[in-house]
């Protein structure tokens, strides 16, 4: 997954969520078994929503230039 962005004056509201959850929905219907992202240290409120949404962070996948935090979600 790559680039999930609320504008600024409407984050809060659940958008983060809804734009997760029909990624996941999309993925799991494609046959996906995972989803994985990348971010960056400072993207503190972005970490902490996909953690509440169940990814974990996981060891680095791949050497992206931004990418500090590395996640994984197991989809069921």
């Amino acid at each position: 997954m790559t680039r999930v962005y609320v504008r600024p004056a409407h984050r809060g509201h659940g958008g983060g969520a809804a734009l997760l959850a029909a990624v996941a929905s999309r993925a799991r219907a494609a046959g996906a078994d995972r989803i994985r992202l990348d971010t960056r240290g400072d993207l503190v409120e972005a970490r902490a929503l996909y953690a509440r949404h169940g990814y974990r962070e996981i060891p680095a996948y791949n050497d992206g230039v931004y990418a500090e935090h590395w996640f994984e979600k197991v989809l069921s």
